[in-house]
C-alpha cells in the first residue's frame, strides 16, 4: 500500500511540473500589449522603399525632360537629408533611424518640388530645414507637425522667391553650376492666371510632361503610375486625393476655371498622392481624410485664384496640417461602452 501511495504521489508531482512547464510556455507567448494586437509584416523601412520606388517615375520624367542637372539636384537633397539626420542624433546620442530610409524619402520629396535652376547650396539649406527644424527638433520620425520636405519648400520660397519660381523650358541643357544660358518658361498655371504671357500648352503636354515646373510635378501620367503602385501596396488609399482633386476640380469650375488643366498643372498631383497623404501629419480615420483632402482642395483653388502666387498645393496642405490633429478629435470613432458627457448609466 505504501508503494502505491508513493507512485501515485510521484505521478502527481510529474503532472504538476507538466503543467507548470505548459503555463509556462503559455506565458511566454502571451504578451499583454495595447491595442492593436495584429501583427504585420509591414515596418516603417518597407514603407518607404515602396514610396521611393512610386517616386521614381516621376523623377526619371524629370530628368529626361530637365537633363541630368534634375538627378545631380535629387541627389544633392537625398545625401544632405540623411548626412543631416545622422549628425543630429550622433550629436544626441540617439539611436540611428537613417535605415528607415525616411530622410530618403524627404530629401526625393524636398528635391521633386523645386525648380531644376536651384543652387545647390540653397537646396542644402532647405533640406537643413526640413530634417533639423521641421521633424528632428520635434521628434524625428511620427512626431513632427508637419510635412517636413514642404516645410522646406516653403522656407525657400520665402527666402529665395526668385531662384524658386525660374522655370526652364523643357529640354534645356544646362550647366551643373552656372545656366545663363536656360531658356526660361512660365509655368502654366501662370500662363493660366495672367501672371505671364505665352501660348498655354495642351492637355498632352501636361499630361506627359512637356511643360515647364517643378523637377517631379510636371508628368501626370509619371505621378498617377507611382500613385497606382502606391494603392496596389496597400502603402496609401484614396480617400484624401479623390476628395482634393474633386474639390479642385468643382471649384475651379465655379471659379470660372478650367477643372482637368488645374488638376493637370501645378503640383496638385503630386501633392495629392505623395504628400497629402503623409501618415504622421494627415488624420488617420477615413472620414477625417476625406475632410483634409477637402479642404486641401478648397485652399488651394482660392489661393490659385485671389492669391498673390499661381500656386497653392505646398502652403494648402502645410496649413491642412496644422489642422490634423482637431479632424482627427472630431472624427475619432467613439470607443465602445463609454457615454457622452453627462450620460447617465
Amino acid at each position: 500500500m505504501d508503494n502505491l501511495n508513493e507512485n501515485m504521489n510521484q505521478d502527481v508531482d510529474k503532472t504538476a511540473e507538466v503543467d507548470t512547464v505548459k503555463a509556462a510556455e503559455i506565458n511566454n507567448k502571451l504578451i499583454v500589449s495595447n491595442a492593436p494586437h495584429v501583427r504585420g509584416g509591414n515596418t516603417t523601412q518597407l514603407t518607404m522603399l515602396d514610396v521611393i520606388i512610386a517616386l521614381l517615375p516621376a523623377l526619371i520624367a524629370g530628368i529626361i525632360v530637365m537633363g541630368y542637372r534634375a538627378s545631380l539636384l535629387t541627389l544633392v537633397c537625398v545625401v544632405s537629408c540623411v548626412i543631416f539626420e545622422f549628425l543630429w542624433e550622433k550629436l544626441l546620442g540617439r539611436e540611428s533611424t537613417v535605415g528607415d530610409l525616411s530622410a530618403v524619402v524627404t530629401g526625393m520629396l524636398l528635391a521633386m518640388n523645386l525648380p531644376v535652376t536651384l543652387p545647390f547650396w540653397m537646396a542644402i539649406i532647405g533640406c537643413f530645414v526640413a530634417i533639423i527644424i521641421v521633424k528632428q527638433l520635434f521628434g524625428g520620425i511620427g512626431h513632427n507637425f508637419m510635412n517636413p520636405a514642404l516645410g522646406g519648400r516653403a522656407f525657400l520660397l520665402a527666402s529665395w522667391a526668385l531662384p524658386m519660381t525660374t522655370w526652364v523650358a523643357p529640354f534645356t541643357k544646362l550647366h551643373i553650376i552656372g545656366n545663363a544660358d536656360a531658356i526660361t518658361q512660365a509655368t502654366p498655371l501662370a500662363l493660366l492666371g495672367g501672371e505671364a504671357t505665352g501660348e498655354l500648352p495642351s492637355y498632352l503636354d501636361l499630361f506627359l510632361g512637356n511643360v515647364g515646373g517643378c523637377i517631379g510635378e510636371i508628368s501626370a501620367l509619371a505621378i498617377l503610375i507611382g500613385a497606382a503602385y502606391l494603392v496596389i501596396r496597400k502603402v496609401i488609399t484614396l480617400h484624401t486625393p479623390i476628395a482634393y482633386i474633386a474639390t479642385v476640380f468643382v471649384l475651379s469650375y465655379i471659379f470660372g476655371e478650367d477643372g482637368i488643366y488645374q488638376i493637370l498643372a501645378g503640383g496638385l498631383m503630386l501633392g495629392a498622392f505623395f504628400m497629402a497623404t503623409d501618415y504622421t501629419t494627415t488624420p488617420y480615420t477615413k472620414k477625417g481624410q476625406i475632410i483634409f483632402g477637402i479642404g486641401c482642395g478648397v485652399l488651394t483653388a482660392v489661393i490659385r485664384k485671389f492669391g498673390g502666387y499661381p500656386e497653392g498645393v505646398s502652403y494648402s496642405i502645410l496649413l491642412m496640417n496644422l489642422a490634423a490633429p482637431l479632424i482627427d478629435k472630431i472624427t475619432a470613432p467613439k470607443p465602445f461602452g463609454t457615454m457622452k458627457k453627462g450620460e447617465v448609466a
